[in-house]
């Protein structure tokens, strides 16, 4: 399976298929699971798998740092060792400086993405899904990095993994009207195309939702990647609650420090 960009490429891992962000790379160890790495639905702990991806940053599982995602805005800022199996804080936005730590986010339509500090080496990962999105969740890692770890948004490198993309997502009009209340009419009217046949249906483009709020951040452009990887289009490899309901897997993202 190739992506849309050709920023991204596939690995094999211990456990199978990873997809790896190239500018990345150099500043931070990270990844991308596939459907190879069974994580389960949120909720259930799948202790082996989540074993197996710590030892793909040569980490025991207790040193993930692990969420449970809410769809919002708040921050965990990781500083010892990580929180794994129920103990887990409610956020969608894990940073940190800490190099032993490995931070993770779930996903399997929603958006997640990963950040590194070319200068500080500090991290992020972020789950942004529609309510995410709209509340600006890309943009609060940008802040919370600076308010923690004095980042520069001119720093950062961001990769987005993949997500349901503009040719599959369909929404209703109070997603619309979410996003031009949250981010106003003018910044969150191109994200939409209306679905047109005389229906209320929008097609949104979290892709570029979430790009322009990193710019908006003061994130280069040139350092925003995006893999252009629909989950909906791949059930051979990518996670899907849109296309396969709540029984679906979960993929994750993941990203350790590199230290200088």
């Amino acid at each position: 399976m190739t992506t849309t960009s050709p920023d991204f490429s596939w690995h094999v891992e211990a456990w199978g298929e990873a997809l790896h962000c190239a500018a990345l790379e150099p500043v931070a160890r990270h990844l991308f699971t596939s459907r190879a790495l069974p994580l389960g639905a949120e909720g259930d702990p799948a202790s082996r798998a989540w074993e197996q991806l710590a030892g793909s940053f040569g980490r025991p599982s207790s040193a993930l740092v692990r969420l449970k995602q809410v769809h919002g805005m708040e921050v965990v800022v990781a500083e010892g060792r990580g929180v794994v199996s129920d103990v887990r804080p409610a956020a969608d936005i894990a940073i940190t400086d800490n190099p032993d730590l490995v931070l993770t986010v779930q996903a399997a339509d929603c958006v997640p993405l990963l950040f590194a500090d070319q200068h500080t080496r500090a991290v992020g990962a972020a789950h942004a899904g529609w309510r995410g999105t709209a509340a600006g969740a890309a943009g609060a890692v940008v802040q919370a990095m600076i308010e923690a770890f004095g980042t520069r948004p001119a720093d950062l490198i961001v990769a987005m993994g993949p997500s349901i993309g503009p040719c599959c997502y369909e929404v209703g009009p109070e997603v619309r009207e979410a996003f031009l209340s949250s981010r106003g009419a003018d910044t969150a009217s191109p994200w939409f195309t209306a679905r047109g046949n005389g229906t209320d249906r929008w097609i949104l483009n979290l892709w570029q939702a979430n790009r322009d709020q990193l710019t908006a951040a003061g994130v280069p452009a040139a350092q925003v990647h995006v893999a252009g990887l629909c989950t909906v289009h791949h059930p051979d490899r990518l996670c899907s609650y849109r296309r396969d309901g709540q029984t679906v897997g979960r993929m994750a993202g993941a990203i350790r420090m590199r230290t200088p």
